[in-house]
């Protein structure tokens, strides 16, 4: 990777994912990139990360700025991946988004090696700023 801009996450959503990574059978490279991801995260309290970073259960509207598409995304856990417009933290999109800052790029492999280059654009919904705490 080389581009990996400063990242924040919340203490529970911290919690829940290393519940998550130790609830796994199969602990491949995708359990692995997030583990990296979070021993190099900022740790805040829910009420203390800012609205426009990326939380689980946020919706996004990120660009790959080699294509040049948009994407309209909600970062969710595996069991709610699935329906149209989710994707896992297992998924490597999944993983590159969280705790991304609006304005950040990072660079994350896609499939078949290419290098995806993710604009965060908007954080269009944040269930800590919404005041939702559970999710």
């Amino acid at each position: 990777m080389s581009s990996t801009p400063s990242i924040t996450i919340t203490r529970l959503d911290l919690q829940r994912l290393e519940r998550l990574l130790d609830s796994l059978e199969d602990y491949g490279p995708a359990a692995q990139a997030l583990e990296t991801e979070l021993a190099r995260a900022q740790v805040v309290g829910h009420a203390e990360v800012p609205a426009g970073v990326v939380t689980m259960n946020s919706r996004v509207h990120c660009r790959e700025e080699g294509s040049g598409k948009d994407y309209h995304l909600t970062l969710v856990y595996p069991q709610d991946a699935g329906a149209e417009g989710t994707v896992s933290i297992l998924a490597p999109v999944g993983c590159a988004l969280l705790g991304l800052s609006v304005g950040q790029h990072i660079d994350w492999p896609g499939p078949g090696g290419k290098v995806l280059k993710l604009t965060l654009l908007a954080v269009e919904y944040q269930p800590e700023a919404a005041g939702e705490y559970s999710r």
